[in-house]
């Protein structure tokens, strides 16, 4: 059973409803039709329906076990108008300017999050992440403990033995461009979860990432990672993390005795924290399309509910799948 088909039986085992902003797209009403299909969640499309069943005639999907919900003229949008004024009032949020925010329907399915009319959300599919994720920090926010966010990828590699068994979790690799020591340390705990609880990675091991490994290079990005391990091993002095190493370093059993001697990390990691988002992007990619590795996510991490962006490149299985996973996340 491949890792897919394993996280969408756990998100059968215990079904969980899940919003779908962007009601109207075609890829997302078409995936809607196999995740009642596949018992995967309880899906609810927002959007005016009169358009939302033109799609599915259009694209032949049945989605007759679909929640639909007008935003505007839902039985909730009066009382989320009140609780979101409430929640920004004193940001300068104005009555007026919350019954247009809850009109959006990525608002007003952050708010189903938020309020547990739904147990987590997926967008993206027509939207960009920071429209995604604006409306998520400002209603659902982020996890107790946490300050940032970071959009991770589980990594399955053909034929490689390094990691847990070619089995990865790289972060980040989708929103925070320059992340300060704190964001990175940050980073390293929320990846544990992602690996334990959707990777089916059992014993996480985690490798902070740099140019340098253990003082090989002086310089104020190495000097980050540096600190950014510090961080995590006093703040979650359970983790297995360390760093600062180079790839090669943190994946290569030998490579890691010879330039790393006496860390229990070196060699072993599946778990890679990238010093910043142009590295963490790259290397996702370079792996995906050299080593033929498939990429699942991004996964955002961090937030107190379940909140999953989507590629606007993506396909129907991909929405299929970020929602089980967000099912999944939800339990």
């Amino acid at each position: 059973m491949t890792l897919l088909e394993q996280i969408r039986d756990k998100a059968r085992s215990n079904r969980k409803t899940i919003v779908l902003p962007e009601g109207t797209e075609e890829r997302t009403v078409k995936a809607t039709e196999i995740i009642i299909k596949e018992q995967l969640a309880n899906p609810i499309l927002l959007g005016d329906p009169n358009e939302i069943a033109a799609v599915a005639g259009k694209v032949g999907a049945n989605i007759s076990g679909a929640e639909i919900i007008d935003p505007k003229n839902s039985k909730y949008y009066e009382g989320f108008v009140n609780e979101f004024y409430e929640m920004r009032k004193s940001k300068g949020m104005t009555i007026d300017k919350a019954q247009a925010l809850m009109s959006d329907p990525l608002y007003f399915g952050s708010m189903c999050v938020y309020k547990n009319v739904a147990d987590g959300e997926v967008a993206g599919a027509r939207n960009t992440t920071g429209d995604v994720l604006r409306p998520a920090l400002q209603i659902i926010r982020t996890a107790p403990g946490m300050n940032s966010v970071s959009g991770a990828f589980i990594m399955i590699v053909p034929e490689c033995e390094f990691g847990d068994r070619g089995l990865f979790v790289f972060a980040d690799c989708a929103v925070t461009p320059n992340p300060t020591a704190e964001q990175l340390a940050e980073f390293a705990f929320q990846s544990t979860e992602t690996a334990r609880k959707l990777a089916g990675i059992s014993d996480p091991v985690i490798g902070m990432l740099s140019f340098s490994t253990k003082g090989s290079a002086d310089h104020e990005l190495v000097d980050k990672v540096i600190k950014a391990t510090e961080i995590a091993k006093q703040r979650w002095p359970e983790l297995a993390v360390d760093g600062e190493f180079q790839a090669d370093a943190a994946l290569v059993p030998k490579v890691g005795a010879s330039k790393a001697p006496g860390s229990t990390v070196a060699g072993k990691a599946n778990v890679l924290i990238f010093p910043d988002l142009q590295a963490g992007n790259i290397g996702y990619k370079l792996v995906q399309r050299m080593a033929k590795a498939e990429a699942i996510g991004p996964i955002l991490q961090g937030m107190a509910k379940p909140v999953n962006d989507l590629s606007r490149g993506c396909s129907v299985e991909d929405v299929v799948n970020v929602v089980a996973m967000t099912a999944v996340k939800a339990q």
